[in-house]
């Protein structure tokens, strides 16, 4: 008997974005079970693959354009337009993320989100509505400053001239005018998508928790902690919003906080929005199995991750799901108590990491292979 199958899995990042990864395992369901009827959704949680994810499910158009990157370069950037170009899709880690530069290359203290801004302002001034930002992957730590900029707001130091916007001058700040900033991102909502909700500043907050991996050092992580502090004060005297303790004001460098500062951003669960955009409930409500996935799954994967959003919808309808994995932890009763019914992991004899990135396609058919037929023969 045929049955029909939701794929909706997550990038193995380094190895395959979520289209390939669902894509390898319609193959080895495929190669088995032929008639299957499998329906394929990439999904992401708000980092890279948010815009392809969103716009496979949804007709839209895509927008290209030339930004300023993470360090001042120019880079070739993309968003989605859906519901009659009233909605702007973007991921900030297009303009501002981590992959845009090599690692020996980066220095936290130029880091800026200028580029984000870019893409918003593009999209405003398409007509836009509504923008949901992605906040996954970035390479920045300048609290949305760049990203302010790009929209009319000007950072100014003690002879009222404007500072480059960049993380490293956030401690010279003396003042802030926004008398020219962006008229329509008053008439604007913006929905920020995360799965992280730490604040602003301190041992929890963006520069601690995340600047080591942008190139950061203790001394300079310390100063920038500082500098994120003072300057959440002064948006704050412009703005009257103090949102350096919300949650989610951390994320991306403190892009969270500079959203929702200047332009009253909310932020909502990364996952739990997108399925919602790419309405994938209905469809896992008719299924008869659900196959989930991403790169590296541990019990810290049952916090806001895609797997388990999609686990969580087919729980609901009374579908099992199992997740086909890039590499998998012990310790995965948390993942099993909020519907995970088993865990598939695509290595199956011993291979360095590097082999396993560079044969995952294989390696995912193969396992799809396994788990269908598993299925298959406990449904006889």
């Amino acid at each position: 008997m045929a049955e029909m199958i939701v794929v909706a899995s997550d990038s193995f990042k380094g190895s395959a974005n979520s289209l390939e990864v669902a894509s390898c395992i319609r193959q080895g369901i495929h190669t088995l079970y032929p008639d299957d009827e499998v329906l394929v959704y990439p999904i992401a949680d708000g980092g890279e693959g948010t815009v392809d994810a969103i716009m496979a499910s949804r007709e839209g158009q895509r927008i290209s354009l030339t930004v300023q990157g993470p360090f001042g370069q120019s880079v070739e950037a993309h968003y989605g337009l859906i519901d009659n170009g009233n909605t702007a899709i973007i991921e900030m880690a297009e303009a501002s993320g981590l992959t845009l530069v090599a690692k020996e290359d980066l220095d936290i203290l130029q880091s800026s989100t200028y580029g984000t801004g870019e893409l918003i302002k593009d999209a405003v001034d398409k007509g836009v509505s509504n923008i949901y930002i992605g906040l996954g992957g970035s390479a920045t730590n300048d609290g949305g400053m760049g990203l302010a900029a790009a929209l009319g707001v000007r950072f100014l130091d003690d002879e009222g001239q404007s500072l480059k916007p960049i993380s490293g001058n956030l401690s010279k700040i003396q003042s802030i005018d926004t008398s020219q900033q962006l008229a329509a991102m008053a008439d604007v909502e913006i929905i920020l998508l995360a799965d992280v909700d730490n604040p602003l500043c301190g041992e929890e907050g963006a520069s601690f928790v995340y600047g080591a991996q942008k190139g950061g050092n203790s001394d300079q992580l310390e100063a920038l902690d500082r500098a994120l502090d003072r300057y959440a004060d002064l948006v704050a005297e412009v703005t009257g919003r103090q949102e350096k303790d919300s949650p989610g004001a951390g994320a991306a460098g403190g892009l969270g906080f500079g959203l929702m500062a200047f332009f009253n951003a909310k932020a909502q669960s990364g996952i739990a929005t997108i399925l919602d955009l790419i309405a994938i409930e209905d469809v896992i409500a008719k299924a008869d199995l659900v196959i989930t996935g991403e790169g590296q799954m541990d019990s810290q994967s049952v916090n806001g991750k895609a797997p388990m959003g999609v686990a969580q919808l087919a729980q609901k309808h009374h579908v099992p799901t199992v997740a086909i994995v890039g590499g998998a932890s012990t310790g995965l009763d948390a993942l099993y108590e909020a519907g995970i019914s088993g865990v598939f992991d695509i290595v199956h004899s011993p291979m360095s990491l590097e082999d396993a990135m560079t044969n995952a396609p294989s390696l995912i058919t193969n396992t799809a292979k396994n788990v269908i037929s598993f299925y298959h023969s406990i449904k006889r």
